[in-house]
């Protein structure tokens, strides 16, 4: 089995040294790594190139998180492509061995593992990875999340459905979604573990989250949410964390982080569901590259945001 790692890279300097040296350190050696890197403005390149990765450039105003991916696969020589994001770094030097095991299987598409915070993350998005990356793994997942921070496809499925390029987020579930449909497998591997750096700043959080519930609506277009209910979920979220702090006598360090927290994720899941209009090129650039791009509309201007953006 010949494996392919694309990792797509924005600003990635300070997190990229820790994944690729991993990645060299595995017990399951790959063919390749392909870093697509779309403007990175410090020495990502210069990082990738001395770790003998291949470097695919994709301009800032075409990236979108599925055009990037398929950038990267167009070029890879592996039978599997592994994704994963640039500020993460693998629990263990046998992740990969468990990430594509279940290739083995011939009806098996994709394969994604879990994900972990660390220190760094905040409170409530460490709650979320425990909620969405559960410690018992599924051969066979009768719904289609996944996350490509941490995920393998297998290309000849890939050849013939590739990532939709114009979904503003969620490509990963949306492929888990059609490849499905499709009667292949979605299988889940808790001990292929990553750990994800999140250091967002709550306006990026909103961001994310406002990026990721426009692509659900695409791929589930009767996906909406009420005022009310953003607001019960984020109240409900909110003390489920606060109970969770207090349990773990953190309740005065995280209190102020959970609740500025849910506000971002509910805040931006609500504006991402009712979303009206297109996902033109002046949204994508708001979404994408909130610092000046679209409004200079120039190179330097499309490199000033951080790296995180693109995770």
């Amino acid at each position: 089995m010949k494996v392919s790692v694309v990792i797509r890279c924005l600003n990635e300097a300070d997190h990229l040294p820790r994944l690729l040296e991993s990645i060299a350190h595995q017990t399951f050696k790959v063919a390749e790594v392909i870093i697509v890197d779309s403007g990175s403005s410090d020495n990502t390149v210069d990082i990738a190139s001395s770790w003998g990765a291949r470097i695919v450039h994709i301009e800032p105003r075409e990236f979108t998180f599925g055009r990037s991916l398929n950038f990267g696969a167009r070029v890879a020589s592996g039978d599997i492509l592994v994704m994963v994001s640039a500020h993460t770094y693998p629990v263990s030097d046998t992740w990969l061995e468990a990430l594509v095991q279940p290739f083995q299987d011939p009806a098996v598409a994709l394969v994604y593992g879990g994900q972990r915070g660390e220190d760094r993350s905040k409170f409530s998005e460490r709650q979320l990875f425990k909620q969405w990356f559960p410690e018992e793994s599924c051969d066979n997942q009768r719904h289609p999340f996944c996350n490509n921070a941490n995920a393998a496809v297998r290309r000849s499925v890939w050849a013939t459905l590739p990532y939709d390029d114009e979904i503003p987020a969620l490509e990963d579930i949306h492929w888990a979604k059609r490849a499905m449909e499709r009667g292949f497998k979605v299988s889940y591997v808790a001990e292929a573990a990553i750990v994800h750096v999140h250091q967002e700043p709550y306006a990026q959080i909103h961001r994310r989250y406002r990026r990721e519930a426009m692509g659900m609506h695409v791929i589930f277009p009767w996906e909406r949410m009420s005022l009310l209910q953003a607001l019960s979920l984020g109240l409900n979220a909110i003390r489920s964390d606060l109970k969770q702090a207090r349990k773990e006598k953190r309740l005065g360090s995280a209190a102020g982080s959970i609740l500025m927290f849910r506000a971002a994720q509910y805040c931006g899941t609500y504006r991402g569901l009712n979303q009206k209009g297109a996902f033109n090129s002046d949204l994508r650039a708001r979404l994408y590259y909130p610092k000046d791009y679209g409004i200079r509309n120039d190179s330097t201007a499309d490199q000033q945001t951080t790296s995180s953006e693109h995770a």
